[in-house]
């Protein structure tokens, strides 16, 4: 239910707009999010919110609201995997401002999950980390070479074509990709 409701609201602080169903997911839990900065940071530790998938958005939107409305609060980064669109350009320009160099959004090749909702409604905030074919992570996707890296998933399976979006979802996916760079 929450990706089908998909009209905008306002955004946080009144910047932008949001998707719908986000934004709700996100205010069942928010008293709860809002108390945890404080909870955690005892010792000097870091807060990062993070999710997959329906997860990833509430866990930016959490990142977003507490540093426009909290900016005392607001966590030490965000991290997200197969995050859908979660926002406008407005609500994202001042995301990025916020969260510039500590936001990680990382994108396994064709998964299909961040490539709803469509664009121009919603968009992405930057922080791209787009995983390539071959299990590289890559600071952005290369728009020549990205074309061909994309078509080659999809073909890879002539039992499953097209099967390669909802493989590349599962983020047991990304893990493997996460430890095969640590080497």
């Amino acid at each position: 239910m929450t990706d089908g409701t998909a009209p905008p609201r306002r955004g946080p602080d009144g910047k932008g707009h949001v998707h719908h169903g986000f934004a709700e997911a996100l205010d069942s839990t928010y008293p709860d999010v809002l108390a945890t900065p404080e909870e955690w940071r005892t010792n000097g530790q870091t807060v990062w919110f993070t999710g997959h998938s329906l997860g990833g958005a509430p866990a930016m939107l959490a990142g977003a609201r507490m540093f426009l409305e909290e900016s005392r609060l607001a966590a030490d980064g965000v991290c997200t995997f197969g995050q859908p669109r979660t926002c406008d350009p407005t609500l994202a320009d001042a995301y990025n401002k916020g969260y510039k160099n500590r936001t990680y959004r990382f994108v396994n090749n064709n998964d299909i999950v961040p490539q709803l909702p469509p664009e121009p409604f919603y968009t992405h905030a930057n922080a791209l980390r787009y995983i390539d074919s071959h299990g590289r992570i890559r600071a952005s996707m290369p728009l020549i070479g990205g074309v061909a890296d994309r078509v080659s998933g999809p073909t890879a399976d002539v039992l499953a074509p097209a099967s390669d979006g909802v493989r590349d979802h599962f983020i047991d996916s990304y893990l493997k990709v996460l430890e095969k760079n640590l080497d």
